[in-house]
């Protein structure tokens, strides 16, 4: 009897010390909830998108305050969500009426929720108004779904697809520079539908050209400057809807985005 209570207690003892020593994994995919130290920067209201957002006023800007995107009703679920097709951006004119935030971020771990209404549908998840996750339904190439713009291979084969409901969980390490000049470039980590996607994938520069984020004008988008940046949402004249957006601000010491 003694030593089956022995047994016991150090088998309870081991349990606690793994899950002491060990941290949960994080939760990601659709509908996973802000944790208590995030910011919810989109709940579904227009309150919240007119409090915490703005348009980024770039180069080909051709639209004007209040925001024109319209919330509407959840075409899947309760609750109203928000509509990037402001009129302005009609064509596909992006850097007309996309949508940032007005606080600025370093390192950040974000949660976005995507909804692709037609095919072909076109937008893009901004990091500090620079770097592009991008939404684009049909595109499977490095310019396509899921793709650190550029730098990855699209992972389409996570994506839900038209009419449903996707998420992006992302960590992203900002930019370091010592003495304005620039000695660690931006990294990322990206989990799609909650599967992950992307490993710490070094971001080489913006990309897109002026009217598509900060520095893009700089030196072909490879002069990054050492100022922090929104979240920015892309307008891109198509219904990509947007839901339960939030965001925790972190300070990552280590080159590592991984979780």
């Amino acid at each position: 009897m003694k030593k089956s209570l022995l047994i016991l207690t150090s088998f309870l003892l081991l349990v606690l010390l793994i899950s002491v020593t060990i941290p949960a994994k994080e939760r990601t995919g659709v509908g996973t909830k802000a944790p208590k130290k995030a910011e919810v920067i989109f709940d579904g209201s227009r309150k919240m998108l007119d409090e915490k957002w703005t348009y980024w006023e770039g180069p080909r800007f051709s639209s004007e305050l209040p925001l024109k995107w319209e919330i509407v009703d959840d075409p899947v679920d309760k609750g109203t969500v928000v509509d990037s097709n402001d009129p302005s951006a009609k064509g596909g004119k992006y850097g007309t009426a996309d949508m940032v935030t007005k606080k600025k971020y370093h390192d950040f771990r974000l949660h976005v929720e995507f909804f692709i209404s037609k095919e072909k549908g076109n937008s893009g998840v901004y990091l500090q108004n620079r770097y592009e996750i991008q939404v684009l339904d049909g595109d499977k190439t490095k310019h396509g779904m899921g793709a650190v713009i550029n730098e990855t291979e699209s992972p389409y084969h996570l994506y839900n697809g038209v009419g449903k409901w996707n998420s992006y969980d992302i960590k992203f390490r900002t930019a370091r520079f010592e003495n304005g000049e620039l000695t660690e470039k931006p990294i990322v980590t990206v989990y799609f539908n909650g599967q992950k996607a992307h490993t710490n994938v070094t971001i080489n520069q913006v990309w897109g050209g002026e009217n598509s984020g900060l520095d893009g004008g700089n030196d072909g988008g490879k002069g990054i400057t050492d100022r922090p940046g929104g979240l920015k949402l892309q307008a891109e004249g198509h219904p990509v809807l947007y839901r339960n957006i939030w965001i925790q601000e972190l300070d990552l010491v280590e080159a590592d985005t991984d979780f």
